[in-house]
C-alpha cells in the first residue's frame, strides 16, 4: 500500500530519527517534515532519501532557529497534501500527528509524547525561560494556549496511537483521551559491546539542560570526594555544572560516540537523574553490562529492573542520590544479566513489533471500508 511518513523536523540525528530510520526501513516512503538541515544529514541514513519540507524551510535561519517559528507549525504541517497515500505514519512529539487525512486513509501515530512544553512542563518552561511576566511572557502564554487548543483538536485526526512507553501512554490518555499501544523504541544494543570488567568510576552523560539535573549529580558526587565521577555532555548548564564540580569530578564536555561508548563500557555504574519519556542512555549503558543508578520516576522504571540491573533513588535531591550510591556499593550486579535485559529492547525487536502492529491495523481498517 502507498505510504507516507511524517516527522516533526530533521535537523540532526537523535533518538527520534533512529526510530524514523527503522520505520523507513520497514516502509520505504517519502518523508514529510517542517524543516531539514542537509549538512547535518549528509553523512546519515537520510542523506539521499525523498524528503519534503514545509514553507518554514524558506524562513530566515530556519535550520537552526526553527523553534522561533512555533506559531506557524500547525499551518505548515497542514499544508502537506497526502491525499494520494493510503497509509500515513507520523512520528510525533510536536505537530507531525496533525497532518490532514481523509476518511479512506489510515493514520497511525507513533507518539514520542504530547507537546510537553505546552502541557505538563508548561509552568516549568515559563519559569526556566523567565517568561512568567512581562510582555514576552504574555505573548508566550498566548502562543502556548493556542498550541494546546490546536494540539488537542488535531489529536482526533489520528486513527491509531502507539507510544514509546507506558509513561507516555498515560499522558496520551490524560490529554487526548485516547488509548495507545506501547512499543518501546529501538536501541542499537549491538553497537554497545558488552564489557564485564569495570573500573572504579561512575559516569553520567547528557545534554546539559535544566531538566536533566546534571548539576544535582555533580553536587552529590562533590560531597563524596572518595568516589570519582566522569561527566560527558555540553549545553546551556555547562558553566553551572562546572562551578559545582569537586576535584573528584572530571568534566569532559561533548565527546564523540566512540568515546562515550568506551566510558559506558568501563563505568562501575551510569547515573541518571532526569524524568524521561523513554531514556536511551540508561539502556545503552545496560547493553554494555553497566548497572544504572536512576531517579525512580518516568520511563526508566520500565527499562531498569531494581536490584537486578540498577537502583532507584526516590527524590531528585542530593542526599537521596548519595544514599543510593552508598546502597549500590553494598550490592553486587551481574553484568551478563544486565546485558541480557538490554537485548529485549533491540532494533530487531522494534521492527518486528511495529510491523506486526501496522499490519494488524491495516487489516482491521480494510475490513471496515
Amino acid at each position: 500500500m502507498k505510504t507516507a511518513l511524517v516527522h516533526d523536523w530533521l535537523v540532526g540525528i537523535g533518538g527520534g530519527e533512529k526510530v524514523l530510520q527503522s520505520i523507513h526501513e520497514l516502509f520505504p516512503s517519502p518523508i514529510y517534515c517542517l524543516v531539514r538541515d542537509e549538512k547535518k544529514l549528509q553523512e546519515s541514513y537520510f542523506a539521499k532519501r525523498e524528503i519534503h519540507t514545509s514553507f518554514i524551510q524558506k524562513f530566515p535561519f530556519a535550520k537552526n532557529q526553527y523553534r522561533y517559528y512555533l506559531p506557524f507549525f500547525p499551518m505548515a504541517i497542514e499544508q502537506f497534501d497526502l491525499s494520494d497515500f493510503e497509509i500515513v505514519i507520523s512520528t510525533s512529539h510536536a505537530v507531525a500527528k496533525g497532518v490532514l487525512t481523509h476518511a479512506e486513509q489510515l493514520h497511525i501515530c507513533y507518539c514520542f509524547t504530547p507537546m510537553r512544553y505546552a502541557w505538563d512542563l508548561y509552568h516549568q518552561y515559563l519559569h526556566e525561560a523567565d517568561l512568567q511576566s512581562g510582555g514576552k511572557g504574555k505573548l508566550a502564554k498566548m502562543i502556548l494556549h493556542y498550541m494546546r487548543m490546536w494540539d488537542l483538536h488535531s489529536s482526533s485526526r489520528v486513527d491509531v496511537y502507539s507510544a514509546i512507553s507506558l509513561f507516555v501512554a498515560r499522558r496520551i490518555q490524560k490529554i487526548y483521551g485516547r488509548k495507545a499501544t506501547v512499543i518501546y523504541p529501538p536501541v542499537d544494543v549491538e553497537k554497545f559491546t558488552f564489557c564485564p570488567q569495570k573500573e572504579d568510576f561512575y559516569l553520567t552523560a547528557s545534554r546539559m539542560v535544566p531538566y536533566k539535573k546534571m548539576d544535582l549529580i555533580v553536587e552529590a558526587f562533590s560531597k563524596m570526594p572518595n568516589k570519582k565521577l566522569v561527566v560527558i555532555g555540553n549545553g546551556p548548564d555547562f558553566a553551572k555544572v562546572q562551578t559545582k564540580a569537586g576535584k573528584n569530578i572530571e568534566i569532559l564536555g561533548y565527546q564523540p560516540d566512540p568515546v562515550l561508548k568506551e566510558y559506558l563500557q568501563k563505568a562501575k555504574a551510569f547515573v541518571f537523574a532526569a524524568v524521561e519519556d523513554f531514556g536511551i542512555l540508561p539502556l545503552e549503558a545496560q547493553a554494555c553490562g553497566t548497572p544504572v543508578i536512576a531517579f525512580g520516576k518516568g520511563a526508566v522504571k520500565e527499562t531498569v529492573i531494581e536490584e537486578e540491573t540498577g537502583l532507584f533513588f526516590p527524590q531528585q535531591q542530593v542526599d537521596s542520590l548519595i544514599r543510593a550510591v552508598e546502597i549500590f556499593e553494598e550490592k553486587t550486579f551481574d553484568p551478563f544479566r544486565i546485558r541480557q535485559h538490554a537485548e529485549k529492547f533491540s532494533t530487531a525487536r522494534f521492527k518486528k513489533e511495529f510491523k506486526e502492529f501496522v499490519d494488524q491495523k491495516i487489516e482491521t481498517f480494510q475490513e471496515g471500508l
